[in-house]
Order: C-alpha cells, then sequence, then structure tokens
C-alpha cells in the first residue's frame, strides 16, 4: 500500500482529489493539510511514501516543503501538483529534488500512476512541461530580483517596494537597474514585458 500526504490549499480540490484517489486499491491517503508549514509535522507524523504538493499554499510553498522533506524525510517523495505549468517552476522543483510534476488539469488516471512511479523511484514529469522547459531559456535573475520584478509588474511604487521588502529605496533602485541589464530590456516596464512573456514572474 502506497501511503500519500496531500497538500492542497483550496479544500474542494483537496476533497475531490482524496475521494479518486481512495478509489486506488493500493493507494491510501493518510494525511491532508492546506497549509505548506503544516506539511513537515504531518509527514514526520504520518510517515507516507509520497507527498503530493501544491506550489501556492498559505505559511510555505510547495517548493520549500519539498526541500523541508528532501532533508528531514528522505524516503518520502514530492509530486508537484500544480495550476502552474511553467517551465521555470518546474526547473525549481527539480532543484528542490521534486521525484514528480504534473499540472491540475491531468487525467485522474494519471495522477494514480504518477504517485505509483514516484513511489517506485522514478522521475515522472508531464511531456508537454519537460519540453517547454527545454526551450525556454533559463531565468538569469535571483529569486529576491523575481520577487522585486513582481511587485513592480503589481504596480507597487519604488517606496512601497522598499517597505514591503525591508530595503532602502536606493538598494530597490539598483536591483531594478541590475534586472533591466539583465534583461537587456528598455526599462523596467519593459523588464516586466519580458519576464511575463517567458515565465519567470
Amino acid at each position: 500500500m502506497i501511503r500519500v500526504l496531500l497538500a492542497e490549499d483550496m479544500h474542494l480540490i483537496r476533497g475531490a482529489l482524496v475521494a479518486l484517489l481512495d478509489l486506488e486499491p493500493d493507494i491510501e491517503v493518510v494525511a491532508e493539510v492546506s497549509r505548506g508549514d503544516a506539511v513537515l509535522p504531518a509527514a514526520l507524523e504520518h510517515r507516507p511514501d509520497v507527498a503530493v504538493l501544491d506550489v501556492d499554499m498559505p505559511g510555505v510553498d510547495g517548493l520549500t516543503a519539498a526541500t523541508e522533506l528532501a532533508g528531514r524525510l528522505p524516503d518520502c517523495r514530492a509530486l508537484i501538483l500544480t495550476a502552474l505549468g511553467r517551465p521555470e517552476i518546474l526547473r525549481r522543483a527539480l532543484t528542490a529534488q521534486v521525484r514528480g510534476f504534473m499540472v491540475k488539469d491531468s487525467p485522474p488516471a494519471e495522477l494514480a500512476e504518477a504517485i505509483r512511479r514516484v513511489a517506485a523511484g522514478e522521475l515522472v514529469i508531464d511531456p508537454r512541461l519537460a519540453a517547454a522547459a527545454i526551450r525556454a531559456r533559463p531565468n538569469p535573475l535571483t529569486a529576491r530580483e523575481v520577487e522585486l520584478l513582481r511587485l513592480a509588474a503589481e504596480g507597487a511604487e519604488l517606496s512601497e517596494i522598499a517597505s514591503r521588502l525591508h530595503l532602502t529605496k536606493g538598494t530597490v533602485r539598483n536591483y531594478l537597474g541590475a534586472i533591466v541589464t539583465k534583461l537587456d530590456a528598455r526599462n523596467r516596464i519593459d523588464a516586466v514585458r519580458i519576464a511575463t512573456e517567458a515565465d519567470w514572474l
């Protein structure tokens, strides 16, 4: 029997996934959580074989939770299930030692099969995402630069970005200048456009 921990913050989706997996004779959902920071404590308590993690969750995101699992409970393999089927997210997931990566609109039978394969030690990646990741150029921005540019894309002013990230306005200005240079952009707006089109934000 494959023991599964399911982490998904949307109650309806989590309930549907639990119901679908409970139909599988060889899969048992032993724990379900709605927050990323609840993943590791639940995993340490229930010792699942596979943790199915959403990327976007309150507390910490699924990739951070996967990294924590790899460090504290290496026998538990992480499978990311996400609506964000972007090459950059996939690359980050592989860095976080995730063993599976699927988009949420995959057929239920594919999820069950992916769980079985991940439990068996295989690396399972949605083939469409793998192809997109190979074609996409790597993100030259650091995680901090992405965070800062995302705030700029949302329309935040220099002072607001500085306040939210606990930086000085001068430091924010320096970051934005470096981002524009790295992306070979004309200005901040052009940098947002380039990063958005490349799925880096």
